[in-house]
């Protein structure tokens, strides 16, 4: 590889550890351990883990560890609940990642994003609008559901939330649909060892099992092999999902689709320093062409209509549905071109869903009812 392709192939890799510092909405916070957390409070797991013909299993419980090692003589592998993740867990063989990038012939959409940790109010809004039973299992048939990003950080229910999507996967596969959950930036940080958003339960929590957060996520954990296969960005038919967006510079690295993906999926467990230090990664420094970091589509006067509709053109899309930024409701801009569905469920409030069935677009309320986009 020639110096200017391993500078085009390493400048999307510093994109994905540096845009906390661009953005005034990744507010601060002090980290976690200033926080005093009794144990005793504590309720969280499964932890997961491959082993040569088995599975380890921990969890916290009232903040005593409790330790399991269950043989996986056949897949899937059920683990019983012990406390955490209320429901038992399907096990799948490890994941390995799948290139594919784009799917077509899917009649019904519905998306959210910037879950955060917030797992009540995103079960409430499933339940209500019929994606999923009281049971909390599938229930949209061949649809799929697309998480836009963000499921770690900030809430106090990270572990179940990313649980039941897992367990959504399969089922919804088994029914002729899928679920999808992409990348967004705190999936990044947080395998990059930034733990500056993480709720101090999680990190109270891996103290009890001895290890930093990030290594409960390694590449030989459950769902940490799981985060690796997941994509970047995904092309549903005429439609583009990604976290934060893609503005024109993006195009100047000359990846496509897969090898975004596959760069991030490289990146995740290296430290934010390495990241940040590597001197290939400067030019892209700033963030500013990151589909993980990007707000420009909610900032006034940074595209014109005409430049929108250029991206598309390029990304061969008709819109973008984004999450990253927070808004009140779902949101169509740029006539329509870019939707927003980050409905600020990380507030733990109110959330919205985005339906798109049959060439309607809809917003999901919490209630149940539906409304035209």
């Amino acid at each position: 590889m020639n110096a200017f392709a391993r500078l085009l192939s390493g400048c999307l890799l510093s994109t994905l550890a540096v845009g906390g510092a661009a953005f005034a909405q990744e507010r601060s916070q002090q980290p976690a351990e200033a926080e005093a957390v009794a144990a005793t409070s504590i309720q969280d797991g499964p932890y997961l883990s491959y082993g040569a013909s088995q599975v380890q299993a921990q969890w916290v419980c009232d903040g005593e560890v409790i330790r399991k090692t269950f043989k996986a003589r056949r897949w899937p592998l059920r683990i019983p609940p012990r406390c955490g993740y209320p429901d038992p867990i399907e096990v799948r063989a490890k994941a390995v990642a799948k290139p594919t990038s784009a799917i077509s012939g899917v009649d019904r959409i519905v998306a959210l994003s910037d879950i955060h940790g917030q797992f009540d109010l995103a079960v409430r809004l499933l339940q209500a609008n019929r994606v999923i039973d009281k049971r909390l299992r599938w229930n949209y048939g061949s649809g799929h559901l697309v998480v836009v990003g963000d499921v770690f950080d900030r809430g106090a229910r990270v572990t179940e939330t990313f649980w039941l999507l897992y367990q959504l996967q399969q089922q919804a596969r088994d029914a002729g649909g899928d679920v999808h959950v992409l990348l967004g930036n705190h999936e990044t940080m947080v395998l990059y060892d930034d733990l500056r958003y993480v709720n101090p339960k999680y990190l109270r929590g891996a103290e009890l099992l001895g290890k930093p957060y990030p290594q409960l996520y390694d590449a030989d954990s459950v769902l940490g092999a799981w985060l690796r296969t997941l994509p970047t960005m995904l092309k549903i038919d005429d439609l583009l999902f990604v976290h934060g967006g893609i503005e024109p510079g993006h195009f100047d690295l000359q990846l496509d689709r897969d090898a975004v993906n596959a760069r991030y999926r490289q990146s995740l467990g290296l430290a934010k320093t390495t990241v940040k230090q590597d001197p290939l990664f400067a030019p892209l420094y700033d963030g500013k062409t990151s589909p993980i970091w990007y707000r420009g589509y909610f900032k006034q006067g940074e595209l014109s209509q005409n430049d929108m509709q250029t991206i598309l053109d390029r990304l061969g899309v008709s819109r973008i549905v984004v999450g990253h930024t927070s808004m009140e409701h779902v949101g169509g801009y740029f006539d329509g071109r870019v939707i927003a569905v980050d409905s600020s469920i990380k507030e733990g409030r109110s959330g919205e869903l985005l339906f798109v069935e049959n060439g309607r677009l809809e917003r999901g309320m919490l209630d149940g009812k539906r409304v035209p986009l």
